[in-house]
C-alpha cells in the first residue's frame, strides 16, 4: 500500500520494498503480539505502535520495564540512521515531536501512585500473588465471603490481616456456617501477607484507587495520552506483583468499560512487556480466566498487545487470538530454539517468496516478520519489514526532565496522599474492644455481686451472735429476778429442778 493510500485510521508500521505496511486502526481491538530475543528491537516497535496510536486519538498504557521508554516525551535527535530508514520506507511527513505522556509508577516515586484495593484484587488473583495451595486458596475465599457477609471493608493489606486473626479467633462459631477451616491454613495466609509486604506491596494495596478515567485521555489537540508505568523496582522485588497489577487492570476494563461493538479504532490499547510474568507459575483457574477476559474485551474496544522474548511464552488460546504479529529475530543454537523457530514460523500465513523459518534467524535489528489483518479480518501474508523509526526520542529521559513532566500532568497530585476510611480493620478492632469492655463489665459485676454476697453473710452472722448474746442474758436476768422474787426453799428447789441444766446449777 503506497503513501497516498494510508488512511487517517491506519498506523504506520514499516515498509519492504518502498512499499508501506500499514495496520487497519478497525483491526488493532483485535490484540497483537510483538516478539523477539533480547536486542533485536522490540522496545523500538512498541514506540512506534504507541505513537501512531496516540496520532489517531487512542490512549494507550504502557508498561516500562527497563526505563528505556520514557523517551516517548521527548522529540527525537537527527541521526543519519533516521534518514536513512525514512528513505528507505519512503515516509514523506516524518516529523521529530514529543508525545503526550503522563508517567505512573506503582511505589509513587517516578510517576503517579497506581493503587488497587485488597477487595477489587480478589481472592483469585491474591491467591496467585501469595502462591497459596488448594486448601489455602479455599479459606482465602471464605474470607471473602465472611467480608462480604459482615461489611467488614478490605482496602488494605492489614484489613486482610485483621480479618484473618478474627477468624482464627472465632473459628469455633464461624464452622458451622462457613466450614472448617485450620489455623494452620489461616497462618500460612498469614506468613504469605508478611512476605509481600516486605517487598512493598501495601504501596500499591490501598485507596485512592485508580480512575480508569485517567488513563484514558486525550490532549487538547486530541492525540491519546500516552501512559507510561515505570515497574523496573517492582519487576526486581517481585514480579508477581506485576503481573498482578496487568491481570486487574484487564479484568477491571472489563467488568466496567461499555460494550464498543465494531468501532473504527480502540477506545484504549495496552502493552504487556515481559508478557511470560503474566503465565508463569500461575494456577490453571487464573491462565483460564485471563484466555477469557482476553477474549471478551475487545468487544470493550480495548487492545491488547503482548511483548515478549518468545510467542511460546503465551498460552496457545490466547496465541490464536492475536490479530497482529510482529516476530524480531529469533536464535535458534540449541534443538529447543530451532524447534521454537518451526513453530513461530508455522504461526504465519506464508509468503511464498519468503522461507520464513530461515528468515526468522537472519533478521537484522529493527526488521521484523509481519503480518497484519486486512479490513475483513483476515492476516495477510507474512513481509519482511523495515520497522520505521520513532519520531520520539529514542532511549531515557533524565531524571530533571521526568520531574518537569510530571509536574505538568494532568493529574495533578489527585493520588498523593493515602486514604484510610473505616473497614475491616478498624471495625474488627471496634468489636474486639467492645467485646472487652464487656467481659471487663461481668468481672465487675461479678466481684460486686461476691462482695456484696460476703457482706450480707457477714452481716447476717454477725446478727445471729449478737441476737445469741441478748437471749443469754435475758434468761439470766429471768432466773435472777425469779430466784428474788421466791423466798422459799421450795420455790428455790423449784427453779433448779426447772432450770438447774440451763445455769450449771444443781
Amino acid at each position: 500500500m503506497s503513501e497516498a493510500e494510508k488512511q487517517p485510521s491506519n498506523l504506520l508500521i514499516g515498509g519492504v520494498n518502498q512499499q508501506q505496511i500499514l495496520m487497519d486502526a478497525s483491526m488493532a481491538n483485535r490484540h497483537g503480539m510483538i516478539a523477539g530475543a533480547t536486542g533485536t528491537g522490540k522496545t523500538i516497535t512498541m514506540q512506534i505502535l504507541a505513537e501512531e496510536f496516540s496520532k489517531i486519538g487512542v490512549p494507550v498504557l504502557m508498561a516500562d520495564v527497563k526505563g528505556d521508554v520514557s523517551g516517548l516525551a521527548r522529540a527525537a535527535v537527527p541521526h543519519p540512521k533516521i534518514d536513512e530508514r525514512i528513505e528507505k520506507i519512503a515516509i514523506t511527513d516524518y516529523q521529530m515531536q514529543a508525545n503526550p505522556v503522563v508517567f505512573w509508577d506503582l511505589y509513587g516515586k517516578l510517576g503517579h501512585p497506581v493503587r488497587a484495593t485488597v477487595g477489587e484484587l480478589g481472592p483469585l488473583m491474591l491467591s496467585n500473588l501469595l502462591d497459596l495451595n488448594e486448601t489455602q486458596t479455599g479459606v482465602l475465599y471464605t474470607a471473602f465471603k465472611i467480608a462480604d457477609e459482615n461489611g467488614f471493608m478490605l482496602y488494605d493489606l492489614e484489613d486482610l490481616q485483621s480479618l484473618l486473626a478474627w477468624m482464627a479467633d472465632n473459628s469455633k462459631e464461624l464452622r458451622s456456617e462457613y466450614g472448617n477451616f485450620t489455623s494452620s491454613s489461616i497462618g500460612s495466609i498469614q506468613r504469605g501477607l508478611l512476605v509481600i509486604e516486605e517487598q512493598d506491596a501495601e504501596v500499591f494495596v490501598g485507596e485512592p484507587v485508580l480512575d480508569l478515567a485517567d488513563m484514558m485521555r486525550q490532549d487538547f489537540s486530541g492525540r491519546g495520552i500516552i501512559n507510561l508505568l515505570d515497574v523496573t523496582t517492582i519487576i526486581s522485588r517481585g514480579p508477581k506483583m506485576y503481573a498482578t497489577f496487568l491481570m486487574w487492570l484487564m479484568s477491571e476494563l472489563f467488568e466496567n468499560m461499555p460494550e464498543a461493538g465494531d468501532a473504527e479504532k480502540p477506545k484504549f490499547v495496552m502493552f504487556f512487556d515481559e508478557a511470560h510474568l503474566l503465565f508463569d507459575d500461575a494456577p490453571k483457574a487464573l491462565v483460564n480466566k485471563i484466555e477469557q477476559v482476553v477474549r471478551l474485551i475487545r468487544s470493550k474496544g480495548v487492545g491488547v498487545y503482548f511483548v515478549s522474548q518468545s510467542p511460546m511464552d503465551i498460552p496457545e488460546d490466547i496465541l490464536g487470538q492475536l490479530g497482529l504479529k510482529i516476530q524480531h529475530a529469533l536464535r535458534a543454537f540449541t534443538p529447543k530454539e530451532r524447534k521454537a523457530v518451526s513453530i513461530v514460523a508455522e504461526n504465519f500465513r506464508q509468503n511464498p517468496d519468503i522461507d520464513t523459518k530461515t528468515v526468522i534467524t537472519e533478521l537484522g535489528i529493527g526488521e521484523a516478520l509481519v503480518s497484519v489483518l486486512d479490513r475483513n479480518g483476515a492476516p495477510t501474508p507474512v513481509e519482511r519489514v523495515l520497522i520505521r523509526p520513532p519520531q520520539s526520542r529514542i532511549g531515557p529521559i533524565t531524571a530533571e526532565e521526568r520531574q518537569e513532566q510530571i509536574k505538568r500532568s494532568p493529574i495533578g497530585t489527585k493520588y498523593d496522599v493515602t486514604l484510610n476510611r473505616e473497614s475491616a480493620k478498624e471495625i474488627l478492632k471496634a468489636r474486639a474492644e467492645e467485646k472487652i469492655k464487656r467481659a471487663e463489665e461481668l468481672e465487675r459485676q461479678k466481684a460486686e455481686a461476691e462482695a456484696a454476697e460476703k457482706k450480707a453473710e457477714k452481716e447476717e452472722k454477725a446478727s445471729r451472735k449478737s441476737s445469741s448474746r441478748r437471749s443469754d442474758s435475758a434468761t439470766e436476768a429471768l432466773v435472777k429476778s425469779l430466784a428474788r422474787s421466791m423466798g422459799t426453799q421450795l420455790g428455790g428447789r423449784i427453779v433448779r429442778g426447772v432450770l438447774g441444766s440451763l445455769l450449771g446449777g444443781r
